[in-house]
């Protein structure tokens, strides 16, 4: 390299340092903070589920509800499941809506297991809640939005909160701190490549 070349990559990375480091003295606030994964993209619950990973490296008390979720446990449940007995975790456990196909059934069950939620989200010991797939509940109309936004707005102020799911609504997406869309370019599935296991499960 140059010493041109390096003396401008210098000066360039030294205004990137500069704007780096006034960003971060600029957010002097503590607090938890609410995230919503959403997005046509495959990858939104593996993102929250590597957020518990981060959570417990620190020793923080995690707590995770998942509202719609397959026969087929992903490897993520089941390492939580095997290996993090510390985790609290709550599987809604009557499968896709698009299987059971039983509107009523779903309800009651999205009602029971909002109520797991709801009793995390009041609890200032959990550090990390993550609400997996709760977006179907707001767009299937199984739970009240309205009392979703609540208990997510009257959390614990210590106490972050992960929502997944397509969709989610207007209202949740200003509710929250973060929002982060996961997009579809290209999916090996719609190729006629079968769902890998470790990899897409």
């Amino acid at each position: 390299m140059s010493n041109d070349k390096e003396q401008r990559h210098k000066e360039a990375m030294k205004k990137q340092k500069a704007k780096v480091d006034a960003n971060i003295a600029a957010a002097d606030e503590e607090r938890g903070v609410a995230i919503l994964l959403t997005g046509n993209g495959k990858g939104k619950s593996s993102s929250a589920f590597g957020m518990v990973m981060r959570a417990l490296g620190y020793d923080h008390t995690v707590g995770v509800v998942q509202f719609i979720k397959g026969a087929q446990l992903s490897g993520e449940e089941l390492f939580v499941k095997n290996k993090c007995p510390e985790v609290t975790l709550y599987q809604m456990g009557t499968g896709f809506t698009w299987n059971t196909q039983d509107r009523s059934g779903d309800i009651a069950a999205a009602e029971e297991t909002w109520a797991q939620a709801e009793a995390m989200l009041q609890d200032e010991r959990y550090d990390l809640v993550v609400l997996d797939e709760l977006t179907y509940m707001i767009g299937y109309k199984y739970l009240d939005e309205q009392k979703i936004l609540d208990a997510i707005k009257n959390r614990p102020r210590e106490q972050s909160v992960v929502v997944t799911g397509r969709g989610g609504g207007s209202a949740l997406q200003e509710l929250v701190d973060t929002v982060a869309e996961i997009k579809d370019v290209k999916h090996a599935f719609r190729a006629g490549v079968k769902a890998r296991k470790g990899v897409d499960y």
